[in-house]
């Protein structure tokens, strides 16, 4: 029975995250369809498209791994879905958003991540009006590059300085939800200069994500580390048994 229930408790928590996507009309934080112009559209999937073809690589070499790595893969990639596709109202009358990345990118290394970032921006485009195909480049660069990567070195950093996993989980966390709004704010400060500079363009930007972004990442921080939880105190339960090697 405390199998079942165990079980149930992860189950539980998709469910109420789906449920909270689907009732909602959702608003993006990702750069949306059209809006950059087409030669920093462009450069933004040159970019990116490296990330892309290496993080595919790595994902195959993943699923090859068997059944467990296999359910885990599955398990980060709907968790990254689902909380990732959450809408918080900004001040601008836009929305701000988690990103979920952290959790996949010190399971797995960031580079996999950068492809199952990949895959949840294109059906979040395509069902639910999130972001577009033209500024996947931007958004899969921003959040599937910038946020793992700075999720993966802040937690090896943080259980290199003696603190605890958990701790190092929270921060990574942190860390690749904020920078990943950092990159945003470059994008579009780049973009979008005028007369003021791409500098103070891009804080302008940065100013105003901050206002939401930053309570954003303290929460998702936590939410990470309720998941991970979750995922290390039921791993023989639910056929995890991998993960220790994978941390």
């Amino acid at each position: 029975m405390k199998h079942y229930w165990r079980k149930s408790r992860i189950i539980t928590i998709v469910m109420l995250l789906m449920i909270t996507v689907a009732v909602n009309e959702v608003h993006a934080m990702h750069i949306m369809e059209g809006f950059l112009p087409k030669a920093y559209a462009l450069f933004w999937w040159v970019l990116y498209m490296p990330f892309l073809i290496m993080g595919m690589m790595k994902l195959k070499k993943g699923l090859g791994k068997g059944h467990d790595n296999k359910l885990l893969i599955g398990l980060v990639a709907a968790f990254t879905f689902c909380i990732s596709a959450l809408k918080i109202p900004s001040v601008v009358g836009s929305c701000s958003h988690p990103t979920g990345i952290g959790l996949g990118a010190i399971l797995f290394g960031p580079l996999m991540m950068a492809f199952i970032a990949a895959i949840v921006l294109l059906l979040q485009a395509l069902l639910l009006s999130h972001g577009g195909i033209t500024t996947l480049g931007a958004n899969g660069f921003s959040m599937g590059v910038v946020g793992p990567f700075a999720a993966f070195f802040a937690y090896k950093l943080a259980i290199k300085s003696g603190l605890s996993k958990r701790v190092a989980i929270f921060i990574a966390a942190f860390s690749s939800n904020f920078l990943t709004y950092l990159m945003t704010s470059v994008q579009l400060g780049t973009a979008f200069s005028g007369q003021e500079g791409v500098m103070i363009s891009t804080l302008k930007y940065l100013s105003i994500f901050s206002l939401t972004q930053l309570p954003i990442a303290i929460l998702e921080g936590f939410l990470t580390v309720i998941i991970f939880n979750l995922l290390w105190e039921n791993k023989e339960q639910i056929h995890l048994v991998g993960m220790e090697e994978l941390i």
